[in-house]
C-alpha cells in the first residue's frame, strides 16, 4: 500500500518544473514537460494558465479542473 504525502506548497518555474513541498517537510522538483502530450495537460504548455498551480487538498491544480496526482507528484520528482 502506497502512502500519499500531500503537497503544502507549489511555486512554478519557467522551465516547466514545480518546486514543491510535501507535508514531511521534503522539497522537491517535478517536471511537467513529459506530461505536455496528454489531456488535459496540453493545455498548459506555452500558456500563462501554467503558472496559475495552486494547492488544493493536498495536490496541484490548475484553473479549468486541471489537477495532478499527489502521488504522481511524489514518486516522478527528484530531491531539490
Amino acid at each position: 500500500m502506497e502512502i500519499l504525502i500531500d503537497v503544502i506548497s507549489v511555486k512554478t518555474r519557467g522551465d516547466y518544473t514545480l518546486e514543491l513541498i510535501f507535508e514531511n517537510g521534503a522539497k522537491r522538483i517535478f517536471d511537467m514537460k513529459p506530461f505536455f502530450d496528454q489531456k488535459p495537460f496540453v493545455k498548459l504548455l506555452n500558456s500563462p494558465l501554467f503558472f496559475k498551480a495552486s494547492v488544493r487538498y493536498g495536490t496541484v491544480v490548475w484553473p479549468g479542473n486541471i489537477d495532478i496526482a499527489p502521488e504522481t507528484l511524489w514518486t516522478r520528482s527528484v530531491q531539490a
